[in-house]
């Protein structure tokens, strides 16, 4: 800037004669009338040897800047060409978006590379933009998950109150071998004869042992195998259990919180939504306004060409006149690059498919001013506030699960009751007699055995000591329901700072907007003359250019201000507005403060 500066001195200096570019009276090394300074002669060498010394050191910090990448252009009157990426993402909307184009990508899906090119550019509204939002939103569906597993788990605890019904049963087979050794004889427990050794006479008169006798060492081994199965049911009820209700409302309390931050998030994301596409259409808007301003730059410029080969101007207008058409040219450049930024800043927001590109197609329209004072707008706010009811919520569940805690140390008596049959069938085999043989009378073939049982009771558990187990969590619990008090207040506290800052903002917008919109048409007619009187001779070209800055930024200033108010009123009316906790119901957007209030009947 101070080479350019300097540059446009030595011009401004080369365009005079010297007597008129230095004041009378302060021309350095030249005499005064009568003096014995040095002549009119050394005067000039003087100041040339000034200029040339300001010319080597121009030069000289010239060296210092970059080369340039491409030739000077030859026509001054033409301008390079835009990049085309930004030609491509800037390019209009070809239709409104279809709902098939509106369906978010799967949640575990990646692009693929055909999907990452330069898609359609479809225009949406704000409404269509907010139900879209809400539709595919992937923080939102998450919460949604959230709240269903929060009701998941409240019904799971509603359970405790009834009793629990179990089923039992079990069976199988088992084959093994074992062998019975008799290590006394049995003839000496007085049983009779049927026992003695010599109790019995057969036929022919001979005396043999009776049938059941087994002598000293007497052994039989055999191999049994044996099906079983046994079944029944079980029924277990806490009769008393005092950590059964507060951990019901605990669950209950965390099932409200995540209802709660579901609403609040709702309303985020209509912030988000708003503020995204207010921004796109302020780029969008900037983009023509900066468009017009660079091919007004151009009428001026072949103006000026025309007034220079005339003689009436002299270079120094036209080399001005370029260089605010190059920084004009900047400025639409990044204009074209912001605009490109915010389709992309919506379209994620409304987790849209990778090859669609949004663009607004609402113009922009001021939003009323907002129908309630300070006072009421913050009353409104604190009543039914979903940041603030969650934050109770986490308060209440705290407070629950520290008494369900707690619950722990007291008694505890349970009602049990069972009852079931079962049956078995065994098969014994492969019998090996040794040292005269035994226990024939047990050795069965094959058989069945059932039975069947029942019981009921009751059961008492007390923890009578846990080394202060249960008290440290308790205590846990306390400092952490304390915890979310001082974060209540702090939510209190930010709720009313955004609603002033928005308010007073929304106020400061309006009143700009109105002063504005009388500096837009004071500027314009500025121009009109200014470009007019130039045409004319009568006017210089730093006056026009000037003019024309002038009239940019009151145009610029004016879009400032509309957005603004949007803006503004969008953020108040996050605070109040109305969202419904349970994701199953419908949205519908509202973007205006409707009649009923929230927290009124």
């Amino acid at each position: 800037m101070a080479i350019r500066s300097r540059a446009l001195a030595i011009f401004m200096l080369g365009a005079l004669p010297v007597q008129a570019a230095i004041p009378a009276g302060n021309q350095p090394g030249l005499p005064s009338q009568g003096s014995g300074l040095p002549s009119q002669g050394k005067g000039t060498e003087l100041l040339e040897r000034n200029w040339q010394k300001l010319d080597a050191q121009l030069r000289s910090l010239d060296q210092l800047l970059p080369s340039e990448p491409n030739q000077p252009v030859a026509d001054v009157l033409s301008t390079p060409p835009l990049p085309a990426n930004l030609i491509k993402a800037n390019q209009p909307a070809t239709g409104p978006i279809q709902p098939a184009n509106s369906v978010a990508s799967p949640p575990l899906a990646l692009p693929t590379a055909q999907q990452l090119k330069p898609g359609s550019i479809a225009g949406l509204s704000l409404e269509q933009a907010l139900a879209i939002a809400f539709a595919n939103s992937a923080s939102l569906q998450a919460q949604r998950e959230q709240v269903a597993a929060s009701l998941a788990s409240f019904q799971a605890s509603m359970g405790s109150y009834w009793p629990t019904i179990s089923a039992f049963a079990n069976g199988g087979y088992e084959r093994s071998r074992s062998t019975t050794t008799a290590n006394q004889p049995n003839n000496n427990l007085g049983f009779g004869p049927l026992f003695d050794p010599n109790g019995l006479r057969d036929s022919a008169g001979q005396i043999i042992p009776g049938p059941f006798y087994v002598p000293n060492g007497g052994s039989v081994a055999g191999t049994s195998g044996e099906w079983g199965f046994e079944g029944g049911l079980q029924l277990n009820y806490a009769l008393l259990d005092f950590a059964r209700t507060p951990t019901v409302k605990a669950a209950r309390a965390s099932l409200d919180q995540q209802r709660n931050t579901y609403a609040n998030q709702l309303r985020s994301l209509q912030l988000q939504v708003s503020e995204a596409y207010y921004q796109l259409q302020q780029d969008e808007q900037l983009v023509r306004v900066y468009d017009a301003n660079l091919r007004n730059d151009l009428l001026i410029l072949r103006d000026t060409l025309d007034l220079k080969q005339a003689g009436l101007v002299p270079r120094l207008n036209v080399l001005r006149r370029r260089a605010i058409q190059a920084s004009d040219e900047e400025t639409l450049i990044q204009a074209l690059a912001d605009r490109a930024v915010a389709r992309r800043q919506l379209a994620v927001l409304l987790n849209l498919p990778p090859s669609i590109t949004p663009s607004a197609s609402d113009p922009i329209v001021v939003q009323p001013r907002w129908p309630l004072d300070l006072e009421a707008s913050l009353l409104a706010a604190y009543r039914g506030n979903p940041e603030l009811e969650a934050i109770l919520a986490t308060r209440t569940a705290l407070a629950q699960q520290s008494q369900a805690t707690a619950a722990g140390l007291l008694p505890k008596l349970s009602l049990f009751a069972s009852g079931g049959g079962n049956s078995s069938q065994t098969s014994l085999g492969d019998f090996t007699i040794g040292g005269g043989g035994c226990c024939g009378s047990t050795a069965l073939p094959l058989s069945t055995t059932t039975g069947w049982d029942w019981s009921v009771g009751l059961s008492l558990t007390w923890l009578l000591f846990d080394a202060g187990n249960t008290a440290g969590q308790v205590r846990a619990f306390a400092r952490r329901e304390a915890a979310t008090a001082q974060q209540y207040a702090a939510s209190r506290n930010d709720i009313r700072l955004r609603i002033e800052q928005a308010f007073f903002n929304h106020e400061a917008s309006l009143a700009k907007l109105s002063s504005a919109r009388r500096g837009v048409a004071a500027a314009l007619e500025a121009f009109r003359d200014v470009r007019l009187r130039y045409l004319t001779g009568l006017d210089s070209e730093l006056n026009l250019s000037n003019t024309q800055d002038r009239l940019i930024n009151s145009l610029v200033q004016r879009l400032n201000a509309t957005v603004n108010v949007n803006i503004t009123y969008a953020k108040l009316l996050r605070e109040l507005l109305p969202m419904p906790t349970d994701p199953n119901l419908p949205i519908k957007p509202q973007l205006l403060l409707g009649s009923k209030q929230p927290g009124q009947p």
